[in-house]
């Protein structure tokens, strides 16, 4: 009995917390309190933002629960309730601090992609402008100035010309903005070794640069969610040459991020974590279809097979998918697209790393397949051209244009030629 009201008093002290901090779960803060510098990091973020883990925290509370007394049910209610209390004098606070969410994104006048997949960044205002970049659904930008229905902006790198009825602005964005930001990490060195356990002693993953931004899949590591990490995801040859003990104790130098739709753990000492929103990626229309590194002319096909594969940017990632529209996966992105052109590619990544001719990364050219993974191929993108990839990446960013050597390619392929 005493168990069901404790569970009970939880539930309902959860519940306020939330509706008065977050009015939803899916509210990511973009708080200021710097935090204690840890392995070389200053995060621009306070502990409200691991809100964003909220999902995973849960389970090690349920695992926490223990039969209480009488005496222990009051003390519990009054702590509950002055948890409470204390939450409903610090909204005010924390209202303040999200206030900050837009310095710490560095916009002077946000705006957000209102769209359903991409909107295109044109180099000068009109629609038959050249195409400059893409700002994908949900991308932040900064506005100059908004003249005759085109706002200039500049989002990441990208600077040019939106139509401005596809933006949401000013204190509508600030607000949304808020609710889709993404806790991530940049590389500060030029590559960084991604490993499968948080130790130097693991075997590395793979390798990512500090063109890219990952997502932080599990920022702050506890010793209950690693055992149950290594339990459901590693073999006993992971371990091998591992200090259990160490690796435990030095939790705190380490995180969890996502690739793809993989976990891998980086040390903090060469990473900086952000609040962000996406921001627009760099086109450049003549290079998609110039000529490839030897001098010779692309086939047609590679120029029209690209700009067909950019028509999907921000479609959803579905695991197991074949869907252009409704949701792919990596391999059935890339297969889905070679058969619109007549070419049949097998339906995996790795089968289809097997079927196609190895090429070296300077006779790269648009068509290509990059290959990707740690002892094996698990991930497939086309390359696009200027250095970049196309691919159905994860579930949250969808079919998206990374950087080539955003991680370390281990083949490089060609279907055609």
């Amino acid at each position: 009995m005493y168990r069901k009201n404790i569970k009970w008093i939880a539930a309902a002290a959860a519940v306020a917390v939330i509706v008065i901090v977050a009015g939803t779960a899916r509210i990511h803060a973009g708080t200021v309190a710097t935090e204690k510098p840890m392995a070389g990091i200053n995060l621009s973020l306070d502990k409200y933002s691991d809100v964003v883990l909220a999902e995973q925290e849960m389970e090690e509370t349920e695992e926490q629960e223990t039969e209480v007394t009488a005496e222990q049910l009051t003390s519990k209610s009054a702590a509950a309730t002055t948890t409470l209390e204390t939450t409903e004098k610090s909204s005010d606070k924390k209202k303040k601090e999200i206030s900050h969410l837009k310095l710490n994104l560095k916009y002077d006048r946000l705006g957000v992609a209102r769209v359903d997949s991409y909107l295109n960044v044109r180099n000068k205002p009109g629609e038959d402008s050249k195409v400059v970049g893409k700002m994908t659904k949900n991308s932040g930008c900064n506005i100059y100035k908004v003249n005759k229905g085109w706002a200039k902006i500049i989002s990441g790198k990208v600077k040019g010309y939106v139509k401005a009825s596809y933006l949401i602005k000013d204190k509508q964005a600030e607000e949304f903005a808020k609710k889709i930001a993404n806790l991530r990490i940049s590389v500060n060195t030029e590559t960084l070794n991604v490993r499968y356990l948080p130790s130097t002693d693991a075997r590395i993953y793979d390798q990512i640069s500090e063109e890219d931004e990952y997502d932080i899949y599990k920022r702050d590591l506890t010793k209950t969610w690693l055992k149950k990490y290594v339990s459901k995801h590693c073999k006993k040859s992971d371990l091998k040459n591992i200090d259990i003990k160490e690796m435990y104790n030095n939790l705190e130098n380490w995180m969890c991020i996502s690739i793809d739709n993989e976990k891998a753990f980086v040390s903090r000492d060469f990473v900086k974590v952000t609040f962000n929103l996406d921001r627009a990626v760099s086109i450049n229309e003549s290079g998609l279809t110039s000529k490839t590194s030897s001098g010779s002319s692309d086939s047609p096909n590679l120029t029209n097979m690209v700009n067909y594969a950019m028509q999907f940017l921000g479609n959803p990632y579905v695991w197991g998918g074949t869907s252009l529209t409704n949701g792919a996966d990596c391999s059935g992105f890339v297969m889905r697209i070679y058969e619109h052109f007549g070419y049949s590619l097998p339906r995996t990544s790795s089968a289809q790393a097997g079927a196609t001719k190895t090429v070296s990364s300077g006779d790269v050219r648009p068509g290509d397949l990059f290959f990707y993974g740690s002892g094996g191929v698990s991930h497939v993108a086309m390359y696009i051209g200027n250095g970049q990839i196309i691919h159905a990446s994860n579930p949250r960013t969808g079919i998206k244009i990374s950087s080539a050597y955003y991680r370390t390619p281990i083949k490089i392929g060609r279907v055609i030629g």
